[in-house]
Formats: structure tokens, sequence, C-alpha cells
């Protein structure tokens, strides 16, 4: 049996959803990253999640995130 991917768009998605609350991301790495940029982007409150000491406090600060 074969299945047809389903694709989901920008205008598919209810970003009001998410006004008024926070969305943390655990972690900093490829994927961190790319999600909490992409929230961002799209006006939502995005924190980040790392231990202290972590290589990625840094850049996450730099980029504009309370880690």
């Amino acid at each position: 049996m074969s299945q047809d991917a389903r694709i989901f768009y920008q205008e598919d998605c209810n970003l009001d959803l998410l006004k008024g609350k926070t969305i943390a991301i655990i972690g900093y790495g490829s994927q961190g990253h790319a999600h909490a940029l992409n929230l961002k982007e799209s006006g939502c409150d995005v924190i980040i999640g790392l231990y202290e000491g972590s290589k990625s406090w840094k850049r996450a600060e730099e980029q504009g995130f309370n880690v």
C-alpha cells in the first residue's frame, strides 16, 4: 500500500494558537537552532534551554535569544 505524503505550507498554520505563549527550545544545535530561528521569524516568543557552560550559549544570545 502506498500513501501520498501530505505537505504543509505557511498558510496551513494558525500562529494565533501560539500568541501570548513562550516556546522553549531545548538545545541549540543544528535542529534547535533552525526551529528557534523559524519560530522567532514567525513572531513567536522563544527562549533557549541550555546547560550552564554550553558552547552554544553565546551564539544563542548573539542571535537575540534569552537563554
